[in-house]
Formats: structure tokens, C-alpha cells, sequence
């Protein structure tokens, strides 16, 4: 299923094959902002450097940035204060900022872009003046495996002080990807080059496809001079005032259909006809205000077969939302337990049946699920996420098996709800709604009235094998990351 076609219609009609090129600057480009404001922001968390030593190193680095002079130096400067540290500590704190701020920063639409590229059997690469502790995790949740970055010296797991040369900026840049190019008899002529700044312009000069993703004023004006098209994302970033009032609209929405449950049993003394109206209302009402455009295929499977066990992806917070819209009435959820500890959404999901797990204590999370298996029987559906948690990225998680279980068990079918870009609406740590066009695929039931605990791990793996094909993730693991010398 194609995300974002009208972003990505001239990479679609490309020539196929890994003779061309697609070169991806980093900050700017695929993510929004500067990914070392993040890594600052850390170490800051961590308590490795103070308020103070964080905010002076990035405006140092931003002036340099905007400048563009004495980008060596600086580097230089960074290494020498990092000289006898670990790189075991840089490299945990890579993955701590990717999943903690840089997956949420990542702009959809690039996200197309590269996907697209990838799908015509280009070559990409990511050419960034960050290092592989800002853009390895990144280059990992695309597949990518060329990476040309800046490098820092190891001696024995330790940072030594020094640089590596070519220093990766400005002409930089071009040095090394003409080089890796060189390597594989491809002409700059047939590559493409995607960036933000000014300072990247003797690369942009040097390919057939000068790709400027929002740029900086000096490089908007050269392209326009030049007639390169430009594209300008706001998927990503600081919210305008829509985006502020929509957020606002979505939690008033659920806590005013939330109100209506307590009316609505004490006339109807149905607790499961209140819920099922502020269900509704919430799904329907909610995703209008959020500016939610679900495209449904396979909608009728969401009721061929109930009461069963309703599987989805867990990429986002809306992911409740979207789940509310589509099943609509007669289904409870298994939540996280810090939900139930919310004084505000606490008591509504209690109301609502909701089963709460703790992710921390394994048999308490087991001792919680068993009484799941008395509501399948009695009629009510349940929707789970089995990969336990929301993904960093969009990148499918492992499976865990006591949904699997609980359908077996209560022998109901299990249903796949394959949610493909929630994150577009709200990624992991965002906090503001963003209208967006959402794509979803619901699966035929599963049955599970044969299954045995000696075969659930295969029914796992196939039913995750769905999810990866439909997903578009099934394609064979990528090859190491590769820093490119």
C-alpha cells in the first residue's frame, strides 16, 4: 500500500536497479531539527553534562551550523573533551535518544521517499556531518546500510581524542560520496541528493537530482534560482494552532463521551449499552476532530466473527482511537497498568472492562490475562497490541503469546487489525494530532479451535508473517550497517 504518492510519484517512475544513487542528509532532512539537541538533552537527563556545558556546546555547534566555518575545529574540540570515554556509553546513548525523541522527529513523507527508493532497487545512503551514534539507530529503522558520517577514533572500545578524516560537511560531503559512487561505477549524473542546507550545495551541484527537503533561506533562494523543485514538510515539528486545537478537541471529546455513560446506564441499567454509546461516540466524534481519515479494507472481517480476539500493531497513542472507531461496541482492551493508575482515564477504562497488565512482574501480567478468557466467553470481544509496547519507529516488534493463548483457550478467533501509519497522526512521544490519511487492513479470522500449546510458537510466527507481509516488512534482514570510509 503506497503512503504519500504525490511525494514520492517521480521516485515511482524511476529506472529501477542500484545504479542510481539516493543520498539522505540527516537533521532537516529525514528528521525534523537537530538530532544533537536530543543527545544533549540526555546527557543532561543523565546527569553526564550539566544545563549550562549542554547549551553552550549546541549553540557553538548551531552558529557553526548556520556558518558553516570551522566545522573541523569544533570536531576536533568535541573529541578532545569525549578522549579515554567509552564508545559503549555513546552508542547506548544512540539508541536512548533514537527511541526517546529522534523515531517521533522522523517526517512521514521522507520516510516515503526512502521506501520508495528502496522499492525501485536504488542504493541509499545517508550522507550526514552527525555521527553513527545519531545516525545509526535511524539508518536501521529504514534498512539502510551506507552510512558516510562523521567518525570519531577508537583505541581498545575508547574514544582517543581524534578525528577521522575526511571530515564529513560542506565539500565534505561530496568528497566522500563521490568516492562511494566511484566505488560503484555510478555517475553522480544518475544520484540524488536530499538536504536541507545551504552548506550542502556542493553536492547538490554535483548530482542529476537536487532534492532540497525544507530548506534553510540561502538554500531555498539557490534553488528557486536554479529551478530545482522544492518541498517544504509540516508533519513534523512545532504545532500551528490547528494542530493545538484539534489536540484539545480529541481528550475533550473523550472525556465528554465518557460522560455520557453514567446517564445512559441509570436509564437503561445496561453498564454495556453506556459503553458501547461512548465508545462509538468517542471513535466517531474523536477521529472527525483529529482530522483522521481511516481507509479501511477488509472493513466486513470486523464482524464476520464475534466475540474474538482483535490483534493490532501498537505505533502510537491513537492507536485507542482508531481501535474505538473501528470495532465500535461489545469489545473490551488489555491495557498497560499505568493507564489504571491515571486518576483522570483510570476509572473510564475500569468502567469500560478493561484488563490491566503490568509489564514489569511476568506472572502478575499471566494472573491478569486468565479472567480474559471468561469475558471471550461470554461474549465480548478483546483488542490487544502483541507486541506489548508502542514501537519506536514503525518497525513491527516480537509478538508476545498469551493472546495467542487467551484465544486458544476461550477458542475464539483471532482477527488482524494491520494499522500501517498512525505514527503520521501521533508518534511515539509527540503529544499534539496532526490530520492525516490513515491506512488500515483487517485480515480474515484466524482460527484457533485446533490449535495446542505444542504448536502455538508457529501460530505466533504465522500471524506475525502477516502482519510483516502486509506491513510491506517482510523483505530478508539487511545486511550490517556499513560506515563508509
Amino acid at each position: 500500500m503506497k503512503h504519500y504518492e504525490h511525494v514520492t510519484q517521480e521516485v515511482d517512475e524511476a529506472p529501477r536497479g542500484a545504479g542510481t544513487i539516493a543520498f539522505f542528509d540527516l537533521d532537516g532532512t529525514i528528521i525534523f531539527g537537530f538530532s544533537i539537541a536530543s543527545v544533549f538533552r540526555q546527557r543532561v537527563l543523565s546527569r553526564q553534562l550539566s544545563p549550562r556545558a549542554a547549551l553552550e556546546q549546541f549553540f557553538a555547534l548551531l552558529s557553526h551550523h548556520i556558518n558553516g566555518t570551522e566545522y573541523s575545529k569544533l570536531l576536533e574540540e568535541a573529541a578532545e573533551t569525549l578522549a579515554d570515554v567509552p564508545e559503549s556509553e555513546f552508542i547506548e546513548l544512540g539508541e536512548t535518544v533514537f527511541e526517546r525523541y529522534v523515531a517521533g522527529s522522523i517526517y512521514p513523507e521522507s520516510r516515503a521517499l526512502i521506501r520508495a527508493h528502496i522499492g525501485r532497487g536504488h542504493t541509499v545512503a545517508i550522507v550526514s556531518s552527525a555521527t553513527p551514534y545519531q545516525v545509526g539507530p535511524v539508518a536501521r529503522e529504514f534498512g539502510i546500510e551506507h552510512v558516510m558520517c562523521n567518525q570519531f577514533e577508537i583505541a581498545d572500545g575508547r574514544f582517543t581524542g581524534d578525528v577521522k578524516r575526511p571530515v564529513v560537511y560542506g565539500p565534505g560531503k561530496r568528497v566522500v560520496a563521490e568516492a562511494f559512487a566511484a566505488r560503484r561505477k555510478v555517475s553522480l549524473s544518475d544520484c540524488y541528493f536530499y538536504s536541507d542546507g545551504f552548506e550542502d550545495l556542493p553536492l547538490l551541484e554535483a548530482v542529476g537530482y537536487p532534492r532540497p527537503l525544507n530548506p534553510d533561506n540561502s538554500l531555498e533562494i539557490t534553488a528557486r534560482r536554479r529551478d530545482w523543485p522544492v518541498r517544504h514538510f509540516s508533519s513534523r515539528g512545532f504545532p500551528g494552532v490547528r494542530e493545538l486545537v484539534r489536540t484539545g478537541l480529541v481528550y475533550g471529546a473523550f472525556f465528554s463521551a465518557a460522560l455520557q455513560i453514567i446517564p445512559t446506564w441509570i436509564l437503561n441499567r445496561s453498564r454495556r449499552d453506556a459503553v458501547n454509546l461512548a465508545v462509538t461516540t468517542w471513535g466517531e466524534f474523536g477521529s472527525a476532530l483529529a482530522g483522521i481519515d481511516i481507509r479501511i479494507t477488509g472493513e466486513h472481517h470486523l464482524w464476520q466473527s464475534r466475540p474474538a480476539v482483535f490483534l493490532f500493531n501498537h505505533q502510537s497513542a491513537i492507536d485507542v482511537l482508531i481501535i474505538a472507531k473501528l470495532l465500535r461496541r461489545d469489545f473490551t482492551a488489555i491495557a498497560k497498568q499505568e493507564i489504571a493508575n491515571n486518576p483522570l482515564v483510570g476509572p473510564v477504562f475500569r468502567v469500560a472492562d478493561t484488563v490491566f497488565v503490568d509489564r514489569n512482574n511476568q506472572q502478575k501480567a499471566i494472573d491478569a490475562l486468565r479472567p480474559v478468557v471468561d469475558t471471550l466467553r461470554g461474549g465480548l470481544s478483546v483488542a490487544i497490541a502483541p507486541e506489548g509496547t508502542r514501537s519506536a519507529g514503525d518497525r513491527l516488534g516480537r509478538f508476545k503469546k498469551g493472546p495467542f493463548h487467551i484465544a486458544m483457550q476461550a477458542r475464539v478467533p483471532i482477527v488482524p487489525i494491520v494499522i500501517h501509519n498512525a505514527s503520521d497522526v501521533l508518534p511515539k512521544g509527540g503529544f499534539f494530532v496532526r490530520p492525516a490519511i490513515v491506512h488500515v487492513d483487517v485480515l480474515p479470522p484466524i482460527r484457533t479451535d485446533k490449535w495446542s500449546a505444542e504448536t502455538v510458537d508457529q501460530h505466533v510466527a504465522g500471524v506475525r508473517r502477516k502482519f510483516l507481509r502486509v506491513l510491506g516488512q517482510d523483505a530478508p534482514a539487511q545486511a550490517k550497517l556499513k560506515r563508509v570510509k
